[in-house]
Parts: C-alpha cells; sequence; structure tokens
C-alpha cells in the first residue's frame, strides 16, 4: 500500500510537486499543484486532493445523490437535495415522451415526501440541476434511516477503493445508500442503524485527521461490545 501524505492547506497554497492522474479541489501550473479551498490535502503515489473541511454541495453532472420529493407541478417533480439549488425531475424523463399531464398522474409514481437516488443530468449554473432515475438502482428508496453529513466528507465515508464504507457496512450489518450530496440512507437491523448513524457522525466530524479507519473500527468495537454486556 502506498503511503499518503497529508497536512492542512489554504486556497492558494502549494500542495505538491510532480505528476498525478487524478485530482480533487486543486488546479496545476505546469507540475506545481495548488489548492483551491480550506482543507486536508492527501498526497498519494498517483494522485492529490484536498478534503475540505466545510462547503455546500454544488452539483455536477453525473452525480449520485439521494433526494426527497418536497413538490410537483404538472411537468415536474422539486427534490430537495441538499444544496442551495432544487433540482428538478421531469415528468416526461419518468413517464417518456408521450407524457400527458391530463392522463398521468406524477403521484402514481412519486409522492411528496418520497426519497429517491438520482443522477444529476444536467447542470451549468445558469438553470436548476435536472435529475434522471434512468438506470440500475435508481429510483424511489423505500426504507432506510436517512442521515446528513459535510458534502465534503463524502469522499472520507467512502474511503480509498469503498474501504471505509466496507468497515461500516461489515461492523453495522447495513447497507449504505451513499448520495454525493451528503445525504446518507441507511438499511439494516435497527441496533446496526444506530451503530452506523455514531460511525458516520465520528467520520463527519473528524474526516481530517489520520488513522480515521482505525477510529471507526474502534468505535463500532467499543459500542457493540457495549451492547452485549447489557
Amino acid at each position: 500500500m502506498s503511503e499518503i501524505k497529508r497536512k492542512y492547506v489554504i486556497p492558494g497554497e502549494l500542495v505538491t510537486e510532480g505528476k498525478y492522474n487524478r485530482t480533487t479541489n486543486v488546479f496545476r501550473v505546469d507540475d506545481k499543484f495548488y489548492s483551491t479551498r480550506v482543507g486536508m490535502a492527501e498526497v498519494s503515489s498517483d494522485s492529490v486532493r484536498v478534503i475540505p473541511l466545510s462547503g455546500p454541495y454544488i452539483p455536477r453532472v453525473d452525480d449520485l445523490v439521494v433526494g426527497k420529493i418536497v413538490d410537483y407541478s404538472a411537468f415536474a417533480w422539486e427534490v430537495n437535495i441538499n444544496s442551495f439549488f432544487s433540482a428538478y425531475l421531469l415528468a416526461q424523463s419518468v413517464f417518456g415522451r408521450d407524457y400527458s399531464p391530463a392522463r398521468d398522474s406524477l403521484t402514481n409514481k412519486f409522492a411528496i415526501g418520497d426519497v429517491i437516488l438520482a443522477k444529476v443530468s444536467a447542470f451549468d449554473r445558469t438553470r436548476d440541476p435536472l435529475l434522471s432515475v434512468s438506470g440500475p438502482g435508481l429510483g424511489r428508496i423505500n426504507r432506510g434511516e436517512v442521515v446528513k453529513i459535510s458534502s465534503t466528507k463524502v469522499p472520507r465515508v467512502i474511503g480509498k477503493k469503498g474501504s471505509m464504507i466496507k468497515t461500516v457496512e461489515s461492523g453495522t450489518n447495513c447497507r449504505l445508500t451513499v448520495g454525493q450530496n451528503g445525504l446518507i440512507v441507511i438499511s439494516g437491523p435497527a441496533e446496526g442503524i444506530l451503530l452506523a448513524i455514531d460511525a458516520l457522525n465520528l467520520i463527519d466530524k473528524e474526516a481530517h485527521t489520520a488513522d480515521l479507519t482505525q477510529k471507526v473500527q474502534n468505535l463500532l468495537s467499543r459500542l457493540s461490545e457495549g451492547e452485549k454486556n447489557e
């Protein structure tokens, strides 16, 4: 496993020099990489990124998001995606090109209060983002507890090659559906959901620290042992 170097940075600060394949929250000048955010810089053998300490969710095309239906009109549902921007799911994208407001009822598909997993299909900051539920696993989420964390901490929830999310799921017997907008749906046994919530709160609070996976493992072990002793 390659060594990961970490340090706190501010916007405009030099993070590292060299050739890297993957970058996040940095800009490049020749072979020098500078931070665009206040946060924790991580440099590995092939990537350089900055994990922001805070910030709102800014939609990006192809992001997977968890959202809640908050309103609808004759032609679209309005979806809260934990952002400054309201998102919209067009009726035509769900019913098809022959959609007719006179014939098709939007509430037959999604009602106010429904939680959905969707993909951001269009967004350019000149208009509100559009969503799509076309694709495997997308659509209404029928069960689970919704937890909100800072969207900037989502990469830490997932972890390198999915390591962190696997740790939480295996330690709680739960399934996590992670939206890149910071909304996460936890489904599983009640006691496992409570454990997962505690783990996510820890990650949200200490995403900038080293040995975070070990801290999460220790937390889950302590909590599960405490339940057994009750």
